[in-house]
């Protein structure tokens, strides 16, 4: 098998349409079943959701958890949320994989602890790559898409879409077991 990787000049929003155009050509080409894409306020959401309507994809957005940036409240707007609805998709909110008790642990006492370095770890092939395989196993733990299979995920650095992966779904409890197969994004800034 053959494949192509775009590799962007720079991270960021800039490069969220051919992200979207990378899915659906890998869509139609691999006849992918679930596509899994992070969203912050919704716009990159919205694109995919409206984007892969007519696809019959099993599609996931995944937002940031309520009290991300402050207490009792969340990115994603109501307006948002219901047009990601709207198109067929789902959307899942829940506890970010590296952002549980032990982020707050380690604010507290400035200790490193498992979840931090899984975090750095992969984090040296992006930031979108990191978020991609939180999502997978954040969804997998929610029960919307099914483990053991290759799954078409995107997210980005910041905002807006500009890494895309096809990565063997694992639940966290089996993190071990989840795979990166295939880079078809990134920036390389």
């Amino acid at each position: 098998m053959q494949k192509n990787t775009t590799y962007f000049e720079k991270p960021g929003p800039d490069n969220t349409e051919q992200c979207l155009t990378i899915v659906k050509e890998n869509i139609a080409e691999f006849h992918y079943k679930h596509v899994v894409v992070a969203t912050t306020r919704g716009s990159t959401g919205i694109l995919f959701a409206e984007g892969l309507k007519e696809t019959g994809i099993n599609l996931v957005v995944v937002t940031h958890s309520f009290g991300f940036k402050e207490p009792n409240t969340i990115e994603l707007t109501d307006d948002a949320r219901e047009k990601i609805l709207g198109a067929g998709a789902k959307v899942y909110t829940g506890t970010m994989i590296t952002h549980s008790l032990e982020t707050a642990l380690a604010k507290q006492f400035s200790g490193v602890y498992p979840t931090l370095l899984v975090a750095q770890s992969l984090r040296r092939f992006g930031e979108g790559l990191k978020v991609c395989c939180e999502m997978i196993m954040m969804a997998a733990d929610a029960g919307l898409i099914p483990e053991g299979e290759e799954i078409l995920t995107v997210a980005g650095t910041g905002w807006g879409a500009d890494s895309v992966a096809v990565i063997r779904s694992a639940a966290s409890k089996r993190f071990l077991n989840l795979k990166v197969l295939e880079i078809l994004a990134k920036p390389r800034g």
